[in-house]
């Protein structure tokens, strides 16, 4: 270079800082957007709960009374199958 000048690097800083502002907005915007949003669904979910004629908690209860009398069904069957496969 025949020249020994500096490049210097030069920013906007009203656009910078406008740019700061707008996004910084838009984040807050979204944020209650989102909490607006969630608010919703979780009033529309439990109204839908409510109106269920067996509560989820029962549901949840009966369907694990049956999936372990099930397995123990199947254990039983698994053990008797081998005790004649043995004899």
């Amino acid at each position: 270079m025949a020249n020994n000048q500096m490049m210097t690097f030069r920013v906007n800083r009203r656009m910078l800082a406008a740019g700061a502002v707008l996004t910084g907005t838009g984040a807050l915007l979204a944020l209650v957007g989102t909490a607006i949003a969630g608010t919703a669904l979780a009033t529309a979910g439990r109204g839908w709960v409510q109106q269920l004629e067996t509560p989820p908690t029962e549901m949840a209860t009966r369907a694990m009374r049956q999936a372990k009398a099930v397995s123990k069904a199947a254990s039983q069957a698994g053990v008797d199958a081998w005790r004649a496969q043995a004899s």
